[in-house]
C-alpha cells in the first residue's frame, strides 16, 4: 500500500498558510511518534502506548492537537495514518516478542469498521499479534458482531473511561480486554476522602466487565501508591515517563525497582 503524504510544501508566506481550521491546513500537518509505558501494579512493564504528536510546517515547534487532527481527515486518510503507525510498530518486533509486552494504538471506531475492507492493513494486523487497538471515547462505539468479523484485531482496550461517551453504558457493548480510566476522572476522584473511597469500589465494578483497569495520569509517587493500594492492574502518567521516541524504546525499564 502507497502512502499518502500529508504533509505539502513548506509554505513561503504567511498568505500560503490556511486557517488552521481548514482541511487543508490539517492536511498539511506533520506527524511524529513516540510512547509512552504503562506498568503493572507489581511494577512489571505491560505495554506501551503509540502517541502522534502533530506539528505544521508553519510553527513546527508548536504541538497541535492530535484529536482535531485527526476529526478533521476523511476516513481513507485516517487508514494511511493507522497503515502507517502499525508499520512504525512493526520495526520493533522483536522487542515486543521477546519482551512479552504489547503495543497499544488508538482508533475510533467508524476507523476500526472501515479496517474490514482494507486487507493491507488487515494483512499488517495479523502479522502483530502484540498490537491492541484502545477504541477512543469520540465516536459511536462498533457493535460487537462487526468486531466479530475481524479475528486478527484481538483484544480490544477502551481508552478514557469516564470521559464523553466512554460511561457505563460502553461497558456492556463490548467486551474488553482492559479499560483506561481517564485522566481527568482520576483527578477528579484524588482530590477528596470521599473520591479516593469511589476511586476503588469504581475500579471493582469496572473489573467486571473486563479483565483490568489501567489508570491514566498517575504524575507522583502518592498517586502511583493510590493506584497500587487500589483494585487497579497497571498505570500509566508522568510519574514513569514523558512520550519518549522510539529510538529509547530498548532502554526501557522492564521492572521498576
Amino acid at each position: 500500500m502507497v502512502m499518502k503524504d500529508f504533509s505539502l510544501r513548506q509554505p513561503s508566506s504567511n498568505d500560503d498558510i490556511p486557517p488552521q481550521g481548514s482541511a487543508r491546513y490539517w492536511q498539511q500537518c506533520q506527524r511524529l511518534y513516540t510512547f509512552q509505558p504503562i506498568y503493572q501494579v507489581s511494577g512489571k512493564l505491560l505495554a506501551i502506548e503509540l502517541l502522534t504528536a502533530v506539528t505544521h510546517p508553519a510553527a513546527p515547534e508548536q504541538r497541535l492537537s492530535p484529536e482535531h487532527y485527526f476529526g478533521a481527515l476523511e476516513i481513507g486518510q485516517r487508514l494511511d495514518v493507522v497503515f502507517d503507525q502499525l508499520s512504525q510498530l512493526a520495526q520493533w518486533g522483536a522487542f515486543f516478542r521477546g519482551g512479552e509486552v504489547v503495543a497499544s494504538v488508538n482508533i475510533d471506531g467508524p476507523t476500526l469498521m472501515a479496517i474490514q475492507g482494507h486487507m493491507a492493513i488487515r494483512r499488517l494486523i495479523a502479522r502483530l499479534p502484540w498490537v491492541r487497538f484502545e477504541l477512543t471515547e469520540h465516536h459511536v462505539l462498533p457493535q460487537e458482531e462487526m468486531v466479530a468479523q475481524m479475528p486478527e484485531l484481538g483484544p480490544l482496550w477502551l481508552d478514557d473511561f469516564g470521559s464523553g461517551m466512554a460511561n457505563f453504558s460502553a461497558l456492556t457493548e463490548l467486551k474488553y480486554d482492559y479499560i483506561k480510566l481517564s485522566r481527568e476522572l482520576f483527578i477528579l476522584l484524588r482530590k477528596t476522602e470521599e473520591g479516593r473511597n469511589l476511586f476503588s469500589m469504581l475500579l471493582a465494578l469496572i473489573n467486571r466487565y473486563c479483565n483490568g483497569v489501567i489508570v491514566e495520569g498517575v504524575e507522583t509517587e502518592e498517586e502511583w501508591q493510590m493506584v497500587r493500594a487500589s483494585p487497579a492492574m497497571a498505570a500509566q502518567g508522568y510519574f514513569f515517563s514523558r512520550p519518549v521516541p522510539f529510538s529509547e524504546l530498548t532502554r526501557l525499564a522492564m521492572q521498576l525497582p
